[in-house]
């Protein structure tokens, strides 16, 4: 399995061969502090390239791990500066950035109604209060979800051809539920989702080192284009106790093995239920089916979450529990724990 590998190349604080001098303008762009908190632009190694020719400069600066809002804000930051400077009459801006390798955990399911995207708001949520820069993809195309769960359905903006990600919860997310008009179907076949997810895929991630993808349930063209063209990191399957649910699951545990994609977790969702009035503990789906399952398949269990009210209400209200400080957040932090163990141990 792949390890996140997200170093910046540090470009050479350096001129090109010029035909002006250019040591006003590097002295200008030394005064700006880093947008990442690492200094000013030269200490940062971000100042790739600077030239000054007729009254025109041109500034190229590595851009690697900042943000949409941030790299408007440093190009902001550098024409201000380049007013000052004598003898410049025009700027011209370029932002390279070196495109970071990021961990792809899929989150899926074998049939739908299990919980799988409530699981997968959570667990990035729960990741992100670790300190992790965390990216949520929404790829259940046909019916997304996440821009309930995660209480953000604004529509995200598009930046020099790229969606950028929304915030919630300490968590960037996209969703396709963000770009359609809420209510509306999607009647798409294979290749317009796969383009959808590409657009997904490939939005502004900035910084973000692992995203987290909430799969449309079953086996269908979005497993096969993720797994085919973004080879995830691993998979974590969610399924409740029942038969059902469980023989489903084993087809997606399937394929994913198929496409030498590790599963490295199964997580029993909807597993036990506690009256709130009574206290009286049942099992209407079921028990223990799923580590049951884990055992014979030979795939690590990573635990339980039961059938709560709590959990549903919270989805609904888009403040998913791991966002909070009750026994929930503490759950999901669990399991976010135990993912992470799997994603090391790989």
């Amino acid at each position: 399995m792949r390890k996140n590998s997200a170093k910046r190349r540090r470009f050479p604080y350096r001129s090109a061969e010029m035909s002006e001098d250019t040591s006003a303008i590097e002295a200008a762009l030394a005064k700006i502090d880093d947008p990442a908190g690492k200094g000013d632009l030269a200490t940062a190694g971000r100042i790739a390239m600077t030239r000054m020719k007729d009254g025109k400069a041109t500034i190229v600066l590595d851009a690697t791990g900042l943000s949409a809002d941030q790299r408007a804000m440093l190009e902001r930051k550098v024409r201000a500066a380049m007013v000052a400077v004598p003898g410049v009459a025009d700027t011209r801006i370029a932002m390279t950035a070196e495109k970071l390798e990021r961990t792809i955990i899929a989150v899926a399911s074998g049939k739908g109604g299990v919980g799988k995207s409530t699981v997968a708001a959570n667990l990035s949520v729960a990741l992100a209060r670790m300190g992790r820069k965390i990216g949520l993809i929404d790829a259940d195309i046909y019916g997304p979800s996440q821009p309930r769960i995660m209480g953000q359905e604004g529509r995200p903006e598009l930046l020099d051809e790229q969606i950028v990600p929304t915030p919630a919860h300490g968590v960037r997310m996209l969703s396709m539920g963000q770009l359609i008009e809420p209510g509306t179907a999607v009647a798409w076949r294979g290749p317009m989702t796969a383009s959808a997810l590409s657009s997904l895929m490939e939005g502004d991630w900035g910084d973000c080192e692992m995203l987290i993808v909430d799969l449309p349930p079953g086996t269908g063209d979005v497993q096969m284009t993720l797994t085919q063209k973004w080879k995830p990191a691993g998979a974590v399957i969610v399924s409740t106790p029942q038969d059902l649910a469980l023989i489903d699951a084993t087809r997606a545990i399937d394929m994913f093995r198929k496409m030498g994609v590790a599963v490295i977790g199964l997580i029993e969702n909807m597993s036990g239920y506690h009256c709130p009035h009574c206290g009286e503990a049942s099992d209407p789906f079921g028990s223990g089916g799923a580590e049951a399952a884990a055992r014979v398949m030979e795939i690590p269990f990573l635990g339980r979450i039961p059938l709560a009210l709590s959990i549903r209400r919270a989805g609904d209200a888009g403040t998913p529990p791991a966002a909070g400080d009750g026994a929930e957040a503490a759950l999901f932090r669990e399991l976010a724990e135990k993912l992470l163990e799997q994603v090391n141990r790989n």
